[in-house]
């Protein structure tokens, strides 16, 4: 059975990123029933960015998946045998989240060889990178997965992005101090949008099924 792993690097289960990703895992289940789409919150689990403890790079002992136990460890074991992968994240301060870009480096750094500076993945697959954000199209700040995703390329292969702009940062944006934002504007922008971004990514997960 082939596997896309879903990986939500977003704080809120039922807003722009989940809903996001949940649409791509809704056209990805559509092509083949014979294909397993599993999602994981970071936000649920309890782990920490590298800890630089070098178990990947023992002589004779190398290896490609991270060393370091703790509960992020079977989620990586799982991407290095899966078929494709998914990174959703919202944008915050023009980056992904903390949480995801700690998760970048547990799946990238056992990849990087410091004897030639080569990236080396378990295997290569397709990959999309997610992005939710404030930000317009020509206002946008955001760096995305900044120098992660040159890594993601190199070991994995070049990815697919996914951009929703402009998305609602609350429900109700009169119990906040938002007064920056034009809740309207935003309203206005979101229905001509946010279905639109939604088939984006519901077709992004029908492809990704059909390619592997």
């Amino acid at each position: 059975m082939k596997k896309i792993i879903i990986i939500d690097g977003g704080p809120r289960k039922n807003f722009n990123t989940a809903s996001m990703l949940q649409k791509f895992a809704e056209g990805a289940a559509s092509v083949n029933s014979d294909i397993e789409v599993k999602t994981v919150r970071l936000y649920g689990l309890d782990y920490k960015g590298c800890m630089s403890c070098m178990a990947c790079k023992i002589k004779g002992k190398a290896v490609n998946v991270c060393k370091f136990k703790d509960a992020l460890t079977p989620v990586l074991e799982e991407i290095a045998q899966a078929d494709g992968l998914v990174l959703g994240s919202p944008i915050y301060f023009g980056d992904v989240t903390g949480q995801m870009r700690s998760f970048l480096e547990r799946l990238a750094f056992p990849w990087l060889s410091y004897n030639d500076y080569s990236l080396t993945a378990p295997k290569k697959m397709p990959v999309v990178l997610m992005e939710t954000m404030n930000g317009l199209p020509e206002r946008n700040n955001s760096q995305g997965y900044g120098s992660m995703e040159p890594c993601i390329a190199a070991a994995l292969g070049e990815p697919e992005h996914l951009i929703a702009y402009n998305t609602y940062q609350v429900k109700n944006y009169d119990r906040f101090e938002l007064a920056s934002f034009s809740e309207e504007a935003k309203r206005k922008y979101r229905d001509e949008h946010w279905e639109k971004d939604l088939q984006k990514a519901y077709d992004a997960g029908r492809q990704m099924a059909e390619k592997i």
